[in-house]
């Protein structure tokens, strides 16, 4: 895509598919951790758990693919994101699915002739496009999930996920 350019079907796909690899590796990085008792660990000058980070990332991606680009019925509640404890693995992986579904259902719902429109929602005071907007929440996820990774390696020893940042197939259904 150049900048003279407009974003097409094939961006969307594009982003659906990292974003939902990226969810994956969310999933598969909270099931490597040995104890569900790490997930919420913290230690040092690190003050966000794994999950915590988990459920942030997931009411930020539901609130802002869900709530505002498909208007559905989800209410954030951001302080509890990072307030709540103890949550089973269980359902921190099928807030993570729940999520997963919610991307998915929004990016295959946007038409690409709205891509350049600003998004719904204005940011300090500025409008940016809704493309700037979802690069912009695939690259929020990808630094969390950087921080959830190292955090377990940190806590458990344990080594990188394989193909935890593997490029997506384009004949892949992810």
């Amino acid at each position: 895509m150049t900048r003279e350019t407009s974003p097409t079907q094939e961006t969307i796909e594009s982003l659906r598919r990292v974003i939902l690899r990226d969810l994956a590796t969310l999933r598969d990085e909270l099931g490597a951790y040995e104890s569900e008792e790490d997930l919420w660990r913290v230690s040092g000058g690190v003050t966000n758990s794994a999950g915590n980070l988990a459920l942030h990332l997931c009411g930020n991606l539901r609130h802002f693919f869900g709530a505002v680009l498909s208007s559905d019925d989800y209410v954030r509640d951001r302080p509890s994101e990072f307030e709540k404890r103890s949550i089973p693995r269980e359902e921190l992986i099928a807030e993570i699915d729940m999520t997963r579904s919610v991307v998915d259902q929004a990016l295959n719902g946007i038409n690409p002739s709205r891509l350049d429109d600003p998004y719904p929602q204005e940011f300090f005071g500025h409008s940016i496009t809704t493309i700037q907007f979802l690069i912009h929440l695939s690259g929020h996820l990808t630094f969390h999930l950087g921080q959830i990774d190292y955090h377990r390696r940190l806590l458990t020893g344990g080594g990188a996920l394989p193909d935890a940042v593997s490029i997506p197939d384009r004949a892949a259904d992810s």
